[in-house]
């Protein structure tokens, strides 16, 4: 019998969070698979000659003259910083 750890535990709760987080709120404007819509698309491809530090930054502060809203006030860097990785390298259903 393996026994997950309780740290574990809450960072996979977490992480599933923002997994929804981007599926919905992202996507009301990127699309719900991320493919476009309002915003552009989220893809890799699309993403690929941009950094996460750069990404978390637009995801944080958002885009002025822009519809990208600043996230800032509802997540961390960190958080930001997970999603701009994951944005990268194909984001998680």
């Amino acid at each position: 019998m393996v026994l997950m750890c309780s740290a574990t535990t809450k960072a996979n709760e977490h992480e599933e969070k923002l997994i929804r987080l981007v599926r919905q709120d992202c996507g009301s404007c990127h699309g719900l698979t991320l493919k476009g819509g309002l915003g552009r698309p989220l893809l890799p491809e699309a993403l690929r000659y941009y950094d996460d530090e750069t990404l978390s930054k637009v995801i944080l502060d958002g885009l002025a003259g822009t519809p990208m809203p600043p996230w800032r006030p509802l997540m961390s860097e960190k958080d930001a910083l997970w999603i701009a990785a994951r944005l990268r390298e194909g984001f998680p259903q």
